[in-house]
């Protein structure tokens, strides 16, 4: 393992805005984000798959008012994000280390008012489309835990995946969908606030064009 690595488990093992295994907080944390982690009322909003928390500590930063949560598995990449937040001074932000499907564990229904899932795996291949965060064994998961006409968000590059998204979306009774196959040439464009995680950056150097939807869940 890379020095840089150790040292950021161990940024993370110090770190107030972390919570990962071996922590009190990530036992008792379900239901208790406003009372015992961000100690005030504000809606939460959560990024799957957060990777360097570009996106999380971004939009901390333009809504000091809302509460960010960064989930990852990856104890490296989520450090950097911490990193970020700590050195911005941001009170609204925290980032927890667990699998997606454990989602239940963290959160109680209605918990969340926003979802932010931003240039996920699309997992192209047959055999891993189960595994696409958009699908049947994800989807209802973030219904449980977002409140009543909570809002749902996703940006991608990958065209296949978007349109399976809107699909399974749709599906799942998820509503009010508004969809665009290019966000930077759309009407939505503000919407992205100039934040790029590190993917995004490649791929529109690339030429990609970068397709985002945002729908509700069902009141």
């Amino acid at each position: 393992m890379s020095r840089n690595k150790l040292a950021r488990f161990e940024h993370n093992r110090l770190s107030p805005n972390v919570l990962e295994p071996g922590k009190a907080l990530f036992e008792s944390i379900k239901g208790n984000w406003h009372r015992d982690y961000f100690q005030n009322a504000n809606p939460i909003v959560v990024e799957i798959g957060c990777g360097r928390g570009e996106y999380t500590v971004g939009l901390a930063r333009h809504f000091p008012h809302l509460n960010f949560i960064g989930i990852d598995k990856k104890g490296d990449r989520i450090a950097q994000g911490s990193m970020r937040a700590l050195e911005g001074g941001l009170t609204n932000v925290a980032f927890l280390r667990t699998d997606v499907f454990r989602l239940l564990e963290f959160f109680s229904n209605d918990e969340i008012q926003e979802i932010w899932i931003t240039f996920p795996d699309p997992q192209p291949r047959v055999s891993q489309v189960k595994n696409r965060l958009t699908g049947p064994r994800f989807l209802p998961l973030y219904q449980q835990v977002l409140s009543q006409g909570g809002t749902l968000h996703l940006k991608t590059d990958h065209s296949d995946f978007f349109e399976y998204s809107i699909q399974t979306l749709s599906a799942y009774g998820f509503q009010d969908m508004v969809a665009t196959d290019d966000l930077y040439a759309s009407e939505m464009n503000n919407l992205h606030l100039g934040i790029k995680t590190k993917y995004e950056e490649i791929f529109t150097r690339k030429g990609f064009s970068i397709k985002y939807l945002k729908c509700k869940k069902a009141g």
